[in-house]
């Protein structure tokens, strides 16, 4: 991506409505795929495209945290926070850490940015334990596709059917699939839609929007964790899953 995308995601990610609510739902699915909080201390965590490190400190609740992530500038911005071991890396043939398997590998929003997505589920599979989960979330909804998405350098959006496949594809057994940020997205929608529709500047999407909205929104998508953890939402403006190694025969 480019530097001021970095930088506004560093200067959003501590308060924005959407990555605070998104760091709640995943911190409750996280809970639920890595339940035995008595072994915290010997978990390894890996997280691939960490950016600018806005989910390490949720991730550390869980266990000992390394990352990786390619952009040198938003390797840079992470370190800074002073969460865990940061190296630059790639997918899908340079993940750094050889030699270490990891009980849980988070892939948030990662995917749409490598072309060989396939290749790069599979890649991150070879580093699970046998017991271990990715935890992945992407945009969905080809139709959504607006420029928002060639801003932020996406190859594609995903539906369920797609990412499933692509899974599946990777030689991952699926655990769990659901679409999310499901509350907002008539809303979110609509929008994208009315911009499609009349060539509108998408450029101000990740603006922060003034404090009482902000508070209001990340209220309600906040309010869609215990949903995603126990269940499945049909339709959403992103889609999250998780998978394991094949041969795993427990399933979350």
């Amino acid at each position: 991506m480019e530097r001021v995308v970095f930088d506004q995601l560093n200067r959003l990610e501590a308060d924005h409505w959407w990555f605070v609510a998104r760091r709640n739902i995943l911190s409750g699915v996280i809970g639920r795929v890595l339940p035995d909080e008595a072994g915290k201390a010997d978990r390894m965590i890996l997280e691939a495209g960490c950016g600018t490190g806005g989910n390490l400190e949720m991730l550390s609740e869980f266990g000992t945290v390394r990352a990786f992530e390619p952009d040198d500038d938003a390797r840079d911005i992470a370190r800074a926070k002073g969460v865990g071991e940061i190296e630059a890396g790639t997918l899908p043939g340079g993940i750094p850490f050889e030699g270490t398997d990891f009980d849980l590998i988070a892939a948030f929003d990662v995917l749409e940015h490598v072309e060989p997505d396939r290749e790069s589920l599979a890649a991150l599979g070879n580093r699970l334990t046998p017991d271990g989960r990715i935890v992945l979330t992407v945009p969905a909804l080809p139709w959504m596709w607006s420029e928002h998405d060639v801003r932020h350098h996406h190859y594609r959006r995903y539906t369920r059917h797609s990412l499933t496949e692509t899974i599946e594809a990777a030689g991952l057994t699926l655990h769990k699939i659901t679409y999310f940020n499901t509350v907002l997205f008539p809303v979110v929608a609509g929008v994208r839609a009315t911009k499609n529709l009349f060539g509108l500047d998408s450029a101000h999407d990740d603006r922060m929007p003034a404090g009482p909205i902000n508070t209001l929104l990340c209220t309600l998508f906040s309010a869609e964790k215990p949903l995603v953890a126990y269940g499945s939402l049909p339709i959403g403006v992103s889609l999250l899953a998780v998978a394991g190694r094949p041969d795993n025969p427990t399933g979350q």
